[in-house]
């Protein structure tokens, strides 16, 4: 297996990784509302778990094969770059968001908790989504140069 199938690979990891946690995430805030928070608790655990996989594969991917160009144009491109940015910039500011999250609920303040998770659930939700969103139009629909 050469680096290129490695980073095709690892991409595809990748997104049944976002896809898990967005999965887990929707599963969370399920539980959370009925109250039913020892599965609540796990469903966080396995989206955190997810994310943080998600963020050590993807290093690696890019360590190994670098970027790639979206193959689109026009109009998909414009849609495809805008997704891609607005991912990235939230990607970014979820990882202070989650680990507050953690931070919060280990000193047992879970009305800061909760505060701050009705601000970081739809982020998170967003990066999850538009993580699959972008690997299926970069790999599936429109593959890469």
């Amino acid at each position: 297996m050469d680096r290129a199938q490695i980073g095709d690979l690892l991409a595809l990891i990748n997104a049944s990784l976002n896809a898990t946690s967005a999965v887990a995430l929707f599963a969370g805030l399920y539980f959370v509302r009925t109250r039913q928070l020892h599965r609540h608790r796990r469903a966080m655990i396995t989206a955190v778990a997810a994310s943080g996989l998600f963020l050590v594969f993807y290093l690696t991917r890019v360590a190994l094969t670098g970027t790639h160009e979206f193959a689109g144009e026009g109009a998909a491109k414009s849609v495809y770059l805008a997704i891609l940015v607005t991912h990235i910039i939230l990607a970014v500011t979820l990882v202070p968001l989650v680990l507050r999250l953690i931070f919060l609920t280990r000193a047992r303040r879970f009305r800061a908790h909760a505060r701050l998770a009705r601000w970081t659930f739809p982020i998170w939700a967003y990066v999850s989504l538009t993580g699959l969103t972008v690997y299926l139009l970069l790999y599936q629909i429109y593959g890469y140069k």
